[in-house]
């Protein structure tokens, strides 16, 4: 699919100012960088781009400042992590546009790198303003967006100056796009998803694309309680939106329409107190105690999800099973993440994940590194499963 966008392989960057635009709003503890995992995403297309000899001007945002500068926002703290990491030294301007991010800039030799200051200290990032997009411009020959995660966004420094200079998709944007293609856009089929979480009403748009892209829809997490309320099922306790049970019969309508098999909870894990350690017991949906909730699947459909996979050429995740923060409410969400896993491993499978919770499951079970891939992106994942166009890719697109 990336043969429809451009990338690094066709771009001349040799002696030019290439605006990079990548994600550096990194979680900050004392001062420093606390989870470095979306800054070494983008240090192959930093490197790239300063080995063909092209100065790397890095625009991202921090945060979200309110009304111009502040020290809290400032990215200037995050310039010692990118150095180190990439092993070069990066320098920083304290500003993103004007006469010191322009000097900063023209200083540059061939192949180094600058930080800008933080594109939302200005209100103009954010509305997309035709003259804050004409300033970022300026300092550059040539565009490269990196930051999928933020692609979603219609804002200056994502979408707007790709529509003023030449421009590609770095090498994380590319592998992000590679691996969304190989799970909905041209997937091997049978393709089956998971969606999990707490709530329907926060997966709605999500649902009603999948029943019509997918073989197999497998929910789980708080969400399949609303579905087994909405069948009549009594659920005690549990989370449920009761005010979405025709909604969730109606999904289960257009995915019978659509031939696509949905897989509920046949059996659960049920405690009468939220928190970890509480005293369960495994029990068929049809029989939760009224004083019961429900907050894991069983063994049961874990077996029925395990099966489901191994006939599955293609699987997309985005949610987990259970509250999976609290063990052994973790059971279901760890044993398919490692099935899953081991599927992948072996050849079987293409499995690509993403979703904040999805991601810290698949680290828990220790398995991250073991799927096709896995997205950080968060908001822009979910978006992109729903069907929806994101602004900041469209603009990277072969014309």
């Amino acid at each position: 699919m990336t043969s429809t966008f451009r990338t690094l392989d066709s771009a001349d960057i040799r002696g030019k100012r290439v605006l990079l635009r990548v994600d550096l709003n990194v979680p900050m503890e004392n001062g420093k960088v606390g989870d470095a995992t979306r800054i070494e995403r983008v240090l192959p297309t930093i490197r790239e781009i300063a080995d063909k000899g092209g100065k790397v001007v890095l625009l991202a945002h921090f945060g979200r400042p309110k009304g111009g500068p502040d020290v809290v926002n400032s990215l200037r703290p995050v310039v010692a992590a990118v150095s180190e990491l990439l092993g070069r030294p990066v320098g920083f301007a304290a500003d993103c546009i004007g006469d010191v991010a322009a000097s900063a800039i023209s200083a540059m030799q061939d192949g180094e790198i600058l930080l800008l200051e933080n594109t939302r200290f200005h209100k103009g990032e954010e509305k997309n303003d035709p003259a804050f997009v004409t300033e970022l411009a300026k300092l550059g020959d040539f565009y490269v967006n990196d930051a999928f995660s933020a692609a979603h966004r219609a804002h200056a420094s994502t979408e707007g100056v790709a529509r003023l200079l030449p421009c590609c998709a770095g090498r994380a944007m590319q592998a992000e796009l590679d691996a969304l293609t190989l799970a909905l856009g041209a997937p091997i089929r049978p393709v089956a998803a998971i969606v999990g979480g707490a709530k329907v009403s926060s997966k709605l748009d999500l649902l009603g694309n999948l029943v019509e892209r997918v073989d197999t829809l497998i929910i789980g997490g708080g969400m399949a309680n609303t579905f087994l309320f909405a069948q009549g099922k009594a659920i005690g306790k549990s989370l449920c939106e009761k005010d979405l049970a025709d909604t969730a019969r109606s999904i289960l309508a257009a995915a019978q329409a659509a031939h696509c098999r949905i897989l509920l909870p046949i059996d659960a894990t049920v405690a009468r107190e939220f928190k970890a350690h509480s005293p369960s017991r495994f029990v068929d949906v049809d029989h939760v105690g009224e004083d019961e909730m429900i907050l894991d699947i069983g063994p049961k459909s874990i077996v029925a999800v395990e099966q489901a996979l191994a006939n599955t050429k293609t699987l997309v995740w985005n949610g987990p099973f259970g509250a999976f923060e609290l063990p052994p409410f973790d059971a279901a969400t760890m044993q398919i993440a490692k099935w899953a896993a081991s599927l992948t491993r072996d050849g079987k499978l293409e499995s690509v994940a993403g979703g904040g919770d999805t991601v810290s499951a698949l680290n828990a079970a220790g398995v991250a590194d073991q799927f096709t891939y896995v997205s950080t992106a968060g908001g822009a994942f979910l978006e992109w499963m729903e069907g929806k166009v994101l602004p900041g890719v469209e603009a990277l697109r072969t014309k």
